[in-house]
């Protein structure tokens, strides 16, 4: 048994006699009349728009573009970079491999100069971008522990809302939610950067 059975089993314990019918019944009821999407066009321009707000650099970019795109992205800094098992190579294509550290061990993520990653789904209203950590993204420390993260967003992985996003992801994944760089405010309302994960958000959308 592993810990998350473990838990789960806890918590049945506490609410015992549910049956997976039953709970799919209650699931079915749950009042979905909201409105589900607030945006029809142009949710890739609102993205953009969204993500730089949370103070996130972002590029527009083709596919024949995005090779070139990253390169230069991480030649801005120096050091060596991330890069997540299951990541398209092509993505990388134009990178010099001797600064780049292939599915590297979490104890030595703290020397890098940050990680390169893909992503599950983007969500355009809220300007958030989730990972599930399947291939191409990396454990969750991976994108937590180096102070800059470059994402890679494909035009087919943009939703216009929220419930149109949650239904493309598995809840049992771990998922993370980036709306821009880690930031954090004291009681005085100042503002830091990079407490809780990378302190640079850079994100390339590839139309």
């Amino acid at each position: 048994m592993n810990a998350r059975e473990e838990i789960l089993g806890d918590i049945e314990r506490i609410t015992p006699g549910r049956s997976a019918a039953a709970v799919a019944e209650d699931y079915a009821a749950i009042d979905r009349s909201y409105l589900r999407r607030h945006h029809e066009d142009g949710i890739l321009d609102l993205l953009a728009e969204r993500v730089a707000h949370y103070r996130a650099t972002v590029r527009k970019v083709s596919a024949e573009e995005l090779p070139g795109a990253v390169a230069q992205a991480l030649a801005a800094r120096p050091g060596r970079y991330a890069v997540p098992e299951g990541l398209p190579a092509e993505w990388l294509s134009a990178m010099d491999t001797e600064r780049l550290a292939f599915d590297p061990e979490i104890a030595g993520l703290d020397g890098l100069a940050g990680t390169v990653t893909g992503c599950a789904v983007a969500i355009a209203e809220t300007g958030t971008i989730v990972l599930d950590h399947g291939p191409g993204q990396g454990p969750r420390a991976l994108t937590l522990v180096p102070d800059y993260h470059l994402i890679v967003v494909t035009a087919d992985q943009i939703t216009a809302d929220v419930p149109e996003g949650l239904e493309r992801l598995d809840p049992r994944r771990p998922l993370t939610f980036v709306s821009g760089p880690s930031a954090t405010s004291d009681i005085e309302l100042s503002r830091v950067e990079g407490v809780h994960g990378p302190r640079a958000l850079e994100v390339l959308l590839v139309l």
